[in-house]
């Protein structure tokens, strides 16, 4: 069943990529009109489902130019959960109760398992919905967007991790056999061993 969810979308592209050796959004990929790169690809697939589609980056980090709306980490390299933290709280002035959660290292993610996570959102009204298949997907949920500010004090008190607001909101994890869609990669290995789906 598709969902009539209102969704932003939020692309965390600033990570240090260190096991890649390279900004992983920027790495060429095919796209359905030919050559792209990962954000770009990102924000086409999210932007198919959401609207509007923000990219928190890092600080003084080179991006192409992209359909959506670029944001940057006030600090680099202290973990997703500060990125996820502007994201939501831009979404949130932008008067969308929900938002995608994504990082940008996803080339398999469809439109599709998006609405497999949002429709739990919507009909059980959670704060959180994350994909679990024996581990959790924390960076391809559903998140309320007002979560920014609860985002804010776990920070102030030193936290880093996605792990430490999930666990203290009303969370719902969906179980979903192995995805390709939810697959990151971490490596050109990783990277070379996807093909992305085409979109249409």
């Amino acid at each position: 069943m598709t969902s009539s969810l209102p969704l932003a979308a939020v692309v965390l592209a600033g990570g240090a990529s260190r096991r890649m050796g390279r900004d992983k959004a920027t790495l060429p990929i095919d796209g359905p009109g030919g050559a792209t790169t990962l954000v770009e690809r990102t924000v086409e697939v999210v932007g198919a489902r959401c609207e509007p589609v923000f990219v928190v980056a890092a600080p003084g980090q080179a991006l192409p130019v992209l359909d959506a709306v670029l944001l940057r980490d006030e600090v680099g390299g202290v973990g997703p959960l500060l990125a996820t933290g502007r994201g939501l709280r831009a979404a949130a002035e932008a008067g969308l109760p929900y938002a995608f959660v994504c990082a940008v290292d996803m080339p398999a993610l469809t439109p599709e398992i998006i609405d497999l996570v949002a429709d739990p959102a919507r009909r059980l009204n959670v704060d959180v919905v994350v994909p679990w298949d024996g581990r959790d997907h924390y960076l391809a949920g559903v998140y309320r967007t007002s979560l920014h500010a609860v985002v804010g004090e776990l920070v102030a008190a030193g936290q880093r991790s996605m792990r430490a607001l999930v666990d203290v909101v009303d969370t719902q994890r969906i179980v979903l056999p192995e995805q390709p869609a939810l697959a990151n990669v971490n490596t050109a290995a990783d990277m070379d061993a996807v093909v992305p789906p085409r979109l249409g």
